[in-house]
C-alpha cells in the first residue's frame, strides 16, 4: 500500500509567544502538486519550515512518507525563497546543481563524471545548460530560480518543497517551472508550493491548502476556491475576488 506523502496532526507553531499555526491537520497523498495559499502572515512559509523541521513546533505530529523527517531527509528537496539565498557566493551554475547530488553520495566522496552528467541533464530540463559556467549571481531572477529547481531535481527526491518560487521571475521561467512541477507529479512525486496568486491556482495546482494561521480548507482547487471559503481566510481583503470571477 502506497504511503501517505505528508501527514500532519494538530500542528501548533509560535514565534516569541505569538501564534503562527493553530491546530493544523491534513494528509497529502503522493502524486499531487499542492499550493499553500492565504493572506500575508497566514503561516504559509511557517508550515513548510515546520514540516522540514527547520523551525521548532509547539506540539503536533508530522510524518513524511510514514516516518519522521530526519529519517527521510534525503528524499526531500527544498527550494527556499530567493531572498534567503546568498547570491554573492562564488559558485558556478553547474557546481550549484551538483550540490543536489551530495545527499546520495557516500560520505567523503565528491561528485564524479556520472554525477556531472546527471547535473547537466537536470540543467537541460530547466533550459539552463548553456549557462553552466556562469556565476549564479550573474543570472536573472528567473534563471536563478531555474538553477535551484535543477539542484532539487539532481537530488532525485520524492517530495519537493518550494517557497514562493514565482516571485521575481519572468513569464517564460514561470511557465518552465510549472511544466517541470507537473512532470514531477506525473512521475508520482509530491510537490508543495507556497504561492500568493489565487488567479493562477487552477493552472498550477490540483490541490490547495488554504491557511490563515489555522486550516481554512484543503482539497481540490475548485472545492477550495469558493467565495465563502476564500472570504473566511482573507477576512475582507476581498476586492480582487470579483476580478477573478470567484
Amino acid at each position: 500500500m502506497e504511503k501517505t506523502a505528508i501527514s500532519i496532526k494538530d500542528l501548533h507553531v509560535s514565534y516569541y509567544g505569538n501564534e503562527a499555526l493553530n491546530g493544523v491537520s491534513l494528509s497529502v497523498q503522493p502524486g499531487n502538486v499542492v499550493g499553500i495559499i492565504g493572506p500575508n502572515g497566514a503561516g504559509k512559509s511557517t508550515l513548510i519550515k515546520a514540516l522540514l523541521n527547520l523551525i521548532p513546533k509547539d506540539k503536533g505530529d508530522i510524518k513524511v512518507l510514514g516516518k519522521a523527517v530526519k529519517e527521510v531527509r534525503k528524499k526531500i528537496a527544498y527550494v527556499p525563497q530567493r531572498n534567503d539565498i546568498d547570491w554573492d557566493f562564488p559558485i558556478t551554475v553547474l557546481d550549484a546543481v551538483l550540490l543536489g547530488t551530495y545527499p546520495n553520495l557516500p560520505i567523503f566522496r565528491r561528485p564524479k563524471k556520472k554525477e556531472k552528467e546527471w547535473a547537466l541533464e537536470c540543467l537541460q530540463r530547466v533550459g539552463m545548460e548553456e549557462f553552466k559556467k556562469r556565476q549564479i549571481g550573474e543570472l536573472s531572477g528567473g534563471q536563478q530560480q531555474r538553477v535551484f529547481l535543477a539542484r532539487a531535481l539532481a537530488q532525485k527526491a520524492e517530495l519537493f518543497f518550494l517557497d514562493e518560487p514565482f516571485v521575481g521571475v519572468d513569464v517564460s521561467s514561470e511557465e518552465m517551472i510549472v511544466k517541470v512541477l507537473k512532470d514531477l507529479c506525473c512521475q508520482g512525486k509530491t510537490v508543495i508550493v507556497v504561492h500568493h496568486d489565487l488567479s493562477k491556482a487552477n493552472d498550477y495546482f490540483n490541490q490547495l491548502i488554504l491557511l490563515n494561521k489555522e486550516l481554512i480548507s484543503f482539497g481540490e482547487v475548485n472545492e477550495v476556491i469558493q467565495s465563502e471559503i476564500i472570504e473566511r481566510a482573507y477576512k475582507g481583503q476581498f476586492a480582487f475576488m470579483k476580478e477573478m470571477g470567484v
